[in-house]
């Protein structure tokens, strides 16, 4: 794989002039783990006094499961002195909100509303399945722009005000066009906010790329991680979890085009401020799988195809165990509930099933799958977990509520009709389920469904929404809205 230690500034620009970087190159030969990135200038972000994110997701998790926190490095609450991370508690800085469990917290969500209930709409370029992420007053997506020039595709970060919908800045990457699957976008990926600086990844014809940047917009580190090979094209998000810099860059290696060279899957970790790999790890390539990975406070819990579900450490990668309980593509990222290791996988034709596997206390352990559930599970959409209670959207319209504690045992089940893609969010006792023509379902987060209500929202839906004080982001069609709620 190719690293690039060189930032284009020419294609990094707020539809403004920028000067191009005569110091930074592209080295065809290097790899991921040879040479580091070339840093580029970064703003010093702010500490405030409060506890850091990652510990409050494992404290969660901890409650949840109804297990001890143990007191050891890995695990300890971060105390009142330690550097805190400069985004508020609150904010939704990663696919799914901050937990993964797609859960907001507290909030209040309209069981209804209408297109004069939202405080601002902002024009992006493109429908796109890309979600968006939230740090305090920023708001951060992908999306894409014609060169009006030469008519090229670039492949844009856009920040925008979260208060008035006003675009901050844009920075352009150009984007060579691949076949993907029809539901799938150019501009897939959801970015991470960690400690003042937003992380990214895209895959186009040529390469697949790694990138940073701070919250003013400039330019940080980038990683070229050479070719990327998969017929539903490119939708791997990073994610950042014990101060790394985590990407599944999962690829396909079966069931290719004639014109498509077999892939090699791995699962990479960078040092977030400088972009250097800090380890790889090869893992069995079958077709992509898209799962964000997630961690259960001491080891990183993946989800494929090829491995099914997995424990890494996180310290040097070394995959710890692995259970093959999938025979299809895995779309959805895994959660860790309790001893609990949830992922799902699927295809287009049916078929699809979650699979809960326990987690191994210990090296002598072995992961067994605790249940499986068959009827009605999702494919693409992440379930939304709150309590012992979890959410599944099938693909094909179904919502249904199982106890995760008790061996999945079905609480309720309604059919919602339509195809979803988006994956559901709970905010307060209210669970939001979009379909992809734009339909939204509120049904009420707890052990029956009734009340819930059913309106259009007026344009196709396909990312995942995101809610922070007070405020819902949904990407409608080619708009970012958003709902101000309380």
């Amino acid at each position: 794989m190719q690293q690039t230690n060189r930032f284009d500034l020419q294609s990094v620009r707020l539809h403004a002039e920028t000067q191009p970087n005569p110091h930074n190159r592209r080295n065809p030969i290097a790899t991921p783990s040879s040479i580091p990135p070339k840093p580029m200038p970064t703003s010093t972000s702010q500490n405030k006094s409060h506890v850091s994110l990652r510990w409050a997701r494992l404290i969660r998790r901890a409650v949840l499961g109804g297990c001890v926190v143990a007191s050891t490095s890995s695990m300890s609450v971060a105390s009142a002195n330690e550097p805190a991370t400069s985004e508020p508690a609150s904010s939704w800085t990663q696919f799914h909100g901050p937990s993964s469990y797609g859960d907001a917290g507290t909030g209040t969500l309209p069981s209804t509303w209408t297109e004069d209930d939202y405080a601002w709409k902002t024009q992006l370029n493109a429908r796109h399945v890309g979600s968006p992420v939230v740090a305090g007053n920023q708001v951060f997506l992908l999306d894409t722009a014609t060169d009006p020039a030469d008519k090229s595709m670039k492949l844009d970060l856009v920040s925008i005000d979260a208060s008035t919908g006003e675009v901050l800045w844009r920075r352009s990457h150009p984007f060579e066009e691949r076949h993907r699957h029809s539901r799938n976008t150019a501009a897939s990926s959801t970015p991470v906010v960690h400690e003042g600086h937003v992380y990214f990844a895209y895959g186009d014809a040529k390469h697949a790329e790694l990138l940073a940047y701070d919250m003013k917009g400039e330019p940080v580190w980038s990683r070229d991680l050479g070719p990327w090979s998969g017929v539903h094209g490119f939708g791997a998000s990073p994610v950042v979890i014990d101060s790394k810099l985590l990407l599944f860059n999962d690829q396909q290696s079966k069931s290719l085009e004639a014109w498509q060279t077999p892939g090699k899957s791995s699962m990479l970790a960078f040092d977030p401020k400088t972009g250097e790999t800090i380890w790889e790890t090869p893992v069995t390539s079958t077709r992509p799988s898209y799962g964000v990975p997630t961690t259960d406070g001491k080891q990183l819990i993946c989800a494929s195809t090829g491995d099914g579900v997995f424990g890494l450490d996180p310290e040097n990668g070394k995959m710890l165990w692995s259970i093959k309980v999938f025979n299809k593509r895995c779309c959805s990222s895994p959660l860790v509930v309790g001893d609990l290791a949830i992922g799902t996988c699927g295809s287009g034709g049916g078929g699809n099933y979650l699979s809960a596997v326990r987690i191994p206390k210990n090296a002598s352990d072995q992961p067994t799958e605790a249940f499986r559930i068959t009827t009605a599970a999702p494919y693409v959409p992440t379930p939304a977990v709150k309590d012992n209670l979890m959410f599944l959207i099938s693909d094909n319209g179904i919502a249904t509520c199982i106890d995760w504690q008790n061996d999945g045992k079905k609480v309720w089940s309604k059919r919602l009709g339509g195809n979803f893609g988006a994956s559901p969010i709970i905010i307060g006792n209210q669970l939001l389920a979009i379909s992809l023509d734009g339909t939204a379902h509120v049904i009420p987060a707890s052990d029956s469904p009734s009340g819930a209500k059913s309106f259009d929202l007026g344009g196709p839906v396909g990312a995942t929404p995101a809610f922070t004080d007070g405020r819902l982001f949904l990407r409608i069609n080619d708009e970012l809205c958003c709902l101000k709620t309380q």
